[in-house]
């Protein structure tokens, strides 16, 4: 099956593989391509997605700390490096501050470093996050970061983290001439997510009638971008020429919404006699996190199409069905 992004009869190689977006996006380039997963399994989404048994799917299994690893499993044809392997999660990042320094900047490191070496490499695209633009990120655009963070708050390791690898990622492209992008994320929730993220909290405790848990007052101003339409943008920018050497905002700024609000839209999309209840946080929570995608929209011809409402109903739809089988 044919794709609408030029890939076609290429090696793929995606770091954090066998994730949530990993998957997402092994599942529209493999049909055409030849894909690599390389991953830990620490967070394990293959198990539960169509391409773990595909023709064309490998899965290698290693850790980005690994640079002897790397370099063996990204063999000479691999044309497309997609890394997302990342240590997130304000949880983990908290118990966890210099693992996440040392995966999140050495990681980085280590893939552009066994990328290099690669004579055929057409793009390598390089994960970042939203949290980069600090606590209050409203219409944001690329060029301009000015995190307002606080030195000492652990929460923060994940932002200046990937931060670092933004800059090594252009680094590599400005003294080496790698072919690489960058991406932000914007909130990023759909069907088979594994490990944290609002929506995957809400939804599958709403599926079995569980209270829900909002931190704080629930106030804070979110973005939500569907994985599909996420995943979308990202292989926008593996043929397009203007993307090298860029960054860009991937997200849905129409998806905007308060916490307390996504909870009560769950509720109803899952048609659940949860309750909703307040917890208080530990730590600094981001209060606002809207992007600006007009780079994308520009130089890429992103346009999010799955609103929040119909993420919503998709998302319930398949935690509910897999519930129900499980």
């Amino acid at each position: 099956m044919s794709n609408p992004y030029g890939i076609e009869g290429s090696h793929v190689f995606i770091t954090g593989g066998a994730g949530f977006i990993g998957t997402t996006l092994a599942a529209r380039l493999a049909d055409a391509n030849r894909i690599t997963l390389y991953d830990n399994l620490h967070n394990n989404a293959l198990q539960s997605s169509p391409v773990r048994d595909h023709p064309n799917v490998r899965l290698v299994q290693g850790d980005v700390l690994d640079l002897d690893n790397l370099r063996s499993a990204l063999s000479p044809d691999v044309e497309y490096c997609i890394h997302c392997a990342a240590i997130a999660g304000v949880d983990t990042v908290i118990k966890n501050p210099l693992k996440t320094l040392e995966v999140n900047i050495l990681g980085v490191f280590n893939v552009f470093r066994a990328a290099a070496d690669l004579g055929g490499l057409k793009r390598i695209v390089d994960f970042s996050t939203s949290e980069v633009f600090g606590a209050h990120a409203y219409n944001v655009d690329e060029f301009t970061i000015n995190p307002s963070v606080t030195i000492g708050e652990a929460r923060w390791t994940y932002a200046i983290s990937k931060l670092s690898g933004e800059f090594i990622a252009h680094a590599y492209h400005e003294q080496f001439g790698l072919p690489t992008v960058t991406i932000r994320p914007f909130n990023v929730y759909g069907p088979n997510q594994v490990g944290v993220g609002a929506i995957h909290h809400f939804v599958v405790r709403a599926v079995r009638n569980e209270d829900l848990f909002i931190h704080d007052d629930g106030s804070q101003i979110r973005a939500w971008c569907y994985v599909d339409d996420f995943v979308h943008g990202v292989l926008l920018t593996l043929s397009n020429e203007i993307a090298t050497g860029r960054s860009y905002n991937i997200g849905n700024p129409r998806s905007t919404v308060t916490t307390y609000n996504l909870a009560k839209m769950v509720l109803v999309a899952a048609g659940s006699d949860s309750q909703m209840r307040y917890r208080k946080m530990g730590f600094q929570d981001v209060a606002l996190r809207i992007p600006n995608i007009d780079s994308a929209r520009r130089d890429l011809g992103f346009e999010p199409q799955i609103e929040l409402d119909e993420g919503l109903r998709r998302t319930v739809a398949w935690y509910r069905e897999k519930l129900a089988a499980a």
